[in-house]
């Protein structure tokens, strides 16, 4: 189990820290989706990098469990809206860090025109504005689940 006290990070820093390109990239990123810092971004990249690895993983073994364990992740990424019916492993390979993040809170919120902005969007979800199936939620990272989709509202804020 670990240390309670010892709290592991959840990202990976990129290997190498002065590439322009990426730098490049990353700041695109982040204003885009207007994620707070480049740590938001790292982790969902571990995120992906998780989902492709054990695809990967999985494409290599031909073993019963493999196939369980294959339907389970297919499963799983449908629910949570990442793929659609009759995918593959192949699928889960071809996913990007943009297609996870189209599925935080705050991008739903923007996209469904509940705010100005994406920063505004944020603002709106942090200071309690922004209620997901009737409970508030308080963190621009939630990932919406499709069927949450049309249960997200605006509550004691007026957008002009």
């Amino acid at each position: 189990m670990g240390d309670p006290r010892r709290i592991k990070k959840k990202y990976e820093t990129p290997r190498h820290p002065w590439q322009l390109d990426r730098l490049e990239e990353e700041k695109k990123i982040l204003k885009e989706y207007g994620l707070k810092n480049k740590r938001e971004l790292w982790k969902t990249a571990s995120i992906l990098r998780r989902f492709r690895r054990n695809a990967r993983r999985l494409l290599s073994l031909r073993t019963e469990q493999a196939r369980k364990e294959e339907k389970q992740l297919l499963s799983k990424l449908k629910r949570m809206g990442l793929l659609g019916e009759n995918a593959t492993l192949d699928d889960v390979l071809s996913l990007t860090v943009e297609d996870l993040l189209k599925r935080r809170l705050q991008t739903v919120v923007y996209k469904k025109g509940l705010a100005r902005t994406i920063r505004q969007a944020r603002q709106f979800i942090v200071h309690g504005h922004v209620r997901v199936g009737g409970r508030k939620v308080t963190v621009p990272s939630y990932f919406v689940k499709p069927e949450e989709e049309e249960s997200i509202s605006l509550v004691g804020v007026k957008v002009m």
